[in-house]
C-alpha cells in the first residue's frame, strides 16, 4: 500500500510546523486519510485555531557554567538563561535538547520554555569558588539569551549585573534588540574591555527571515542594534550563519551592511541538522520551498559526507567538499574586501575579583 500523503501547513509566528516526536519516544502518532476527507477537515480546522500560545517553566538549577573543550570553539565556557527559544529558528541546532525533557524539539522548542530563576545566584556560587580561575564566557551560545521573555524574566540582566560586579570579561552573541536595554551594564564594561557583542543577521530579506526566524527582530532592526551597540562603544561583531545552499544567498551584502553599521568582526558557520532537526528542516522546505527542496539538500549532503549531518569537529562548522570550500571563499573574500576581523577582540581576565556572599556589597 502506498504511503498517504499527509499534508502539512505553516503555522503563523512558528518556524516549525509539527510537534515531531523526539528520538526517545516510545511511539509516533501520524494523521492519515481514511478516505472520508477527515484529513482535509482537520487541516482546515487547525488554521482556524488561535496561535499557539508561550509556556514558561521554571526551573532551580545546581550548575550554570558549562565548560567546553570542543577544539572547533573558541570559547571555553557557556551559560544560556533559557532552554527552548520563541525565536523559533527552524534550523537552530539545539532543538534536539528539548528530547531529554521529554518534549517536542519542533513546536514545544518553541513555546514550551525553561526559565532557569535561580541562574544568578548558582553563578555567584561558581564564581566565588576558591579554585575558580576566569576564563571567557560567552552567553546565549544554544538559545538566545535575549528572547522575548527576558523582557519580563531579566535573568540574562542579572548575569551581566553579576559579572559586572565581579570584573568577568563575557561576550553574548543575540538576534534580538532586547541587547540594547542592557546597554548600561554592557557599555562601561566593554569600555574596561570586558564586553562583546556579536549579533546574528543571516539575511536581509524581511521575508525569508520571517519565515526562517519568526519571532526574531526583522533584519533592518539588528542592523540598527548593531550601529546602537558600536556608537556606545561596544565592540560588535556580526555571524552570517547559518548559510544555507539556495536560500539565504546575500552573504556578501549582509556583511557590507553590518559593517555600515558599525560591526568589525565577523563569522559563519553552514547549516547543521543533527537528530531531530534534518526531519523539521525538510518539513519547513516541503512548506516553503517545495520546487527546489532536493537540490538543497543535495548540496547539504554534499557538504556532510553524503549525510544530512556530520560530528566530526574537523568540518561539523564549515562543512566540506566544492560546496563547502566556495562559502568559504566567498566569506573570506567579502571580509578582506571590506576590512573585517583586521584586529581581534581582546577581553581582560586579569581585572577579575570574586563575588561576595548575595547581597553583600563590596567596601573596595
Amino acid at each position: 500500500m502506498p504511503a498517504a500523503h499527509i499534508p502539512i501547513h505553516a503555522i503563523k509566528g512558528r518556524g516549525a510546523a509539527t510537534r515531531l516526536a523526539h528520538r526517545f519516544s516510545r511511539d509516533e502518532r501520524n494523521a492519515f486519510d481514511d478516505g472520508w476527507g477527515t484529513l482535509e477537515e482537520g487541516a482546515a480546522e487547525a488554521e482556524e485555531l488561535p496561535p499557539l500560545a508561550t509556556e514558561v517553566r521554571f526551573e532551580d538549577v545546581k550548575s550554570v557554567l558549562n565548560e567546553n573543550d570542543s577544539p572547533d570553539i573558541s570559547f571555553d565556557r557557556s551559560l544560556n538563561p533559557y532552554r527552548g527559544c520563541e525565536h523559533g529558528c527552524i534550523y537552530c541546532f539545539a532543538r534536539p535538547t528539548h528530547s531529554y525533557l521529554n518534549l517536542s524539539p519542533g513546536l514545544d522548542f518553541e513555546t514550551r520554555l525553561i526559565a532557569k530563576r535561580n541562574i544568578a545566584e548558582v553563578l555567584r556560587t561558581e564564581l566565588g569558588r576558591k579554585s575558580y580561575r576566569p576564563s571567557h564566557v560567552a552567553i546565549g551560545t544554544a538559545t538566545d539569551c535575549y528572547q522575548p521573555i527576558e523582557r519580563e524574566l531579566r535573568l540574562t540582566r542579572s548575569v551581566i549585573e553579576l559579572l559586572k560586579e565581579t570584573h568577568h570579561p563575557f561576550a553574548l552573541v543575540t538576534k534580538s534588540s532586547a541587547v540594547e536595554r542592557d546597554l548600561d551594564l554592557i557599555a562601561p564594561m566593554a569600555a574596561e574591555h570586558l564586553a562583546a557583542v556579536y549579533v546574528t543577521v543571516t539575511t536581509l530579506d524581511g521575508e525569508l527571515a520571517r519565515k526562517l526566524e519568526p519571532r526574531a527582530a526583522a533584519p533592518h532592526r539588528r542592523l540598527r542594534t548593531i550601529r546602537t551597540l558600536a556608537e556606545a562603544g561596544v565592540p560588535v561583531g556580526v555571524s552570517v550563519a547559518p548559510q544555507i545552499p539556495f536560500v539565504n544567498e546575500d552573504m556578501e551584502q549582509v556583511l557590507e551592511a553590518a559593517w555600515a553599521a558599525g560591526a568589525r568582526s565577523a563569522f559563519y558557520t553552514v547549516i547543521r541538522l543533527p537528530w531531530e532537526v534534518a526531519p523539521l528542516f525538510k518539513e519547513w522546505l516541503a512548506l516553503h520551498y517545495p520546487q527546489r527542496a532536493d537540490r538543497i539538500m543535495a548540496r547539504i549532503h554534499e557538504m556532510r559526507g553524503g549525510k544530512d549531518y556530520d560530528a566530526d569537529f574537523a568540518t561539523r562548522m564549515k562543512g566540506s567538499g566544492l560546496w563547502a570550500d566556495l562559502i568559504r571563499q566567498r566569506f573570506e573574500k567579502a571580509a578582506n574586501r571590506i576590512g573585517f576581523n583586521r584586529e581581534r577582540i581582546a577581553l581582560d581576565l586579569s581585572a577579575f575579583r570574586p563575588p561576595g556572599a548575595a547581597g553583600q556589597g563590596s567596601l573596595f
